[in-house]
């Protein structure tokens, strides 16, 4: 069942077109990684599927309950704790403080947050506890899919790592669908079970690849054959190293 299609989405910031006939779609329970080249409008696209933009034109039917969204940045409100950032969101719904901390408590528990960061603020986290809150508040609503926008770039490498097998665990036990945005294609081959690559220009998504075997189930040495693979030998992926600082990410 498609959750997510995108049909003829364009966009432009001051009459300047940054993306134009973009056509998606996402089944339930699938992870779909999309990568190109930076500055061709990946955040962008996330954001006006998540309805955070709007659409210069064309059409966007979302029919999955409700959504989760994770940052590149974990946008963590600093004068509140661990457990009030993550049950922000609760609280915006109007969800009694007893069950916000129930859930959030909950939320806390899937991404490994230990009882006592809780009581945290964000200045006192490490930035791989800031970015498990930033999951967990992107989980507390019980989400059936999931916007990632770069949430790992930041992180060194065994980090990131750890939350990338934290987001495939938890979606493979909360079922959810999910569209991550990513530069690394490592990530994605990890991560997704399709690979979209947005045109360079961002007309346009130019291609996709399913991945071989399973979120969390292909080594490390299946994910580097298949990435070495892809850069060396499909056209498709020729350019997703290139670098426009003139276009908007």
């Amino acid at each position: 069942m498609t959750v997510l299609s995108l049909q003829g989405v364009g966009h432009a910031y001051l009459g300047r077109t940054v993306l134009d006939r973009i056509a998606l779609d996402l089944s339930a329970a699938e992870i779909v990684a999309l990568v190109g080249p930076s500055g061709c409008g990946k955040s962008t696209l996330v954001h006006i599927a998540a309805g955070l933009l709007e659409p210069t034109h064309g059409r966007i039917r979302r029919d999955y309950r409700r959504h989760g969204v994770v940052f590149q940045e974990p946008r963590l409100l600093p004068w509140a704790t661990a457990r009030e950032n993550i049950a922000f969101p609760l609280r915006l719904a109007g969800v009694g403080s007893g069950e916000r901390r129930r859930r959030a408590e909950a939320a806390a528990m899937r991404v490994a947050l230990a009882p006592e960061d809780l009581e945290k603020y964000p200045v006192a986290l490490s930035g791989g506890m800031r970015q498990r809150t930033a999951i967990a508040r992107g989980l507390v609503v019980d989400p059936d899919f999931v916007y990632f926008d770069e949430p790992f770039t930041a992180l060194d490498v065994a980090l990131k790592r750890r939350m990338q097998d934290l987001v495939i665990d938890a979606a493979r036990r909360e079922r959810f669908a999910a569209l991550f945005v990513t530069h690394d294609l490592s990530e994605a081959v990890r991560l997704a079970h399709r690979i979209l690559v947005l045109d360079a220009d961002g007309l346009g998504i130019e291609g996709e690849r399913s991945v071989p075997g399973a979120p969390g189930e292909r080594s490390d040495t299946q994910v580097f054959h298949v990435v070495q693979g892809f850069l060396s030998e499909d056209p498709l992926f020729r350019r997703i190293h290139d670098v426009d600082e003139r276009r908007v990410a």
